[in-house]
């Protein structure tokens, strides 16, 4: 039994003072008032490993020429058995800075030049290779809006507008609903006869309510068009981005559904028409709304080790400082379906955590060790 001691300690559902969180066998065994086992060292904080809730670290890589970066993939608009995994490097520098910073955790997806990019990967930022560091699996990518119609240049059938991208979407659901209802009006014994393909079973898997289909979608009226298409096929999804949303009532209407949000990046460039409404201050909608929400980096969009500073605009909102973490550890962690693992230190949790020479709001202090799963990952 291990234990780190602190003036401050955010649990991912609220605070504690001068408590030591206890652990045994990579697993949070509980607070307490008094020592138990041996004690690591006394800190300004702790909290639970931050998460990125959706990021291409590992796949554009710090360092590397834009040519070789591996999160989009050009081959068609839809390349369903993509996985992002496969296209991870560890050696990207970015994780460790991503350590420096508290980010124990990402979020890996496909980029969103695809209609659907494939399947996503929450992995370690500290493992050494890809196998080792995959924790889960939280959804399959897609894409509306702006970006599937710009990559007209890259290969195979690409739509010019929104309402062509939809179109070729459509077409590829309704073909797979279509054989799932005929196999369902089979006899037993002939359901078999009926076959998929390996990528329909993908589409066949977001049909069945068994994948989480995450969409990139900035625009109010990109999210219309996304709930359309959810309540015709009875699709789960979450909205990724929504950067250009200035109204409530849009996530109003997310609330009301349980649709959750995966909010980002902050403090990037507006690039492209569909951001023209983009602001931090937007963020009070978001709050006021009580729609489920995350948040992410879209690292490299932002750097991942930049996610904490992120949560400034949430205090602005008017978040508590131990409300707006719980963004980048509970909140994120139960979006990506870890939060039996990852985001709180409550018991049973893993003993994933980070401790302060301070506390972690305030920019002059900074983590000091960092624990995976009970193990040193990060000493500054």
């Amino acid at each position: 039994m291990q234990c780190v001691k602190a003036k401050l300690v955010y649990t991912g559902r609220g605070t504690a003072e001068n408590s030591y969180v206890v652990f045994e066998k990579g697993k949070v065994v509980g607070l307490s008032r008094s020592r138990k086992g041996e004690l690591l060292g006394e800190f300004g904080a702790v909290t639970p490993a931050l998460l990125d809730a959706h990021a291409h670290i590992g796949m554009h890589r710090s360092g590397e020429p834009g040519g070789e970066s591996e999160s989009n993939e050009k081959l068609d608009s839809f390349v369903n058995l993509a996985d992002a995994l496969d296209s991870v490097q560890m050696d990207d520098r970015a994780f460790a800075d991503s350590l420096r910073a508290g980010v124990l955790y990402s979020c890996v997806v496909p980029g969103s030049g695809n209609i659907v990019g494939g399947r996503s990967a929450v992995l370690r930022n500290f493992a050494r290779g890809t196998t080792e560091a995959l924790v889960g699996r939280a959804g399959i990518k897609g894409a509306f809006g702006y970006n599937p119609m710009s990559t007209r240049d890259w290969k195979g059938t690409r739509p010019h507008t929104r309402m062509g991208a939809l179109a070729l979407l459509r077409s590829k659901l309704l073909a797979v609903r279509q054989k799932m209802e005929k196999r369902a009006r089979l006899p037993a014994k002939k359901r078999a006869d009926v076959e998929f393909a390996p990528d329909e079973e993908v589409l066949r898997a977001l049909l069945e309510r068994r994948e989480v289909f995450r969409v990139h979608v900035h625009k109010a009226d990109d999210i219309d068009a996304l709930l359309r298409i959810a309540d015709e096929f009875r699709l789960r999804i979450t909205c990724e981005h929504t950067m250009d949303v200035w109204e409530r009532r849009v996530y109003d209407e997310l609330a009301r559904r349980d649709i959750p949000v995966v909010y980002g990046p902050l403090d990037s460039f507006a690039y492209k028409v569909e951001l023209r409404h983009e602001d931090p201050l937007n963020v009070r909608h978001l709050v006021g709304s009580g729609v489920r929400f995350g948040l992410m980096t879209d690292h490299p969009v932002i750097l991942q080790s930049t996610l904490l500073m992120c949560l400034r605009w949430f205090l602005r909102a008017g978040l508590s400082k131990s409300e707006a973490l719980e963004i980048v550890t509970r909140r994120n962690a139960e979006i990506l379906g870890v939060a039996d693992r990852l985001g709180t230190l409550e018991r049973g949790r893993w003993a994933s955590l980070v401790c302060w020479d301070g506390d972690p709001f305030d920019l002059a202090h900074k983590p000091v060790l960092a624990l995976g799963e009970g193990r040193e990952v990060y000493r500054a």
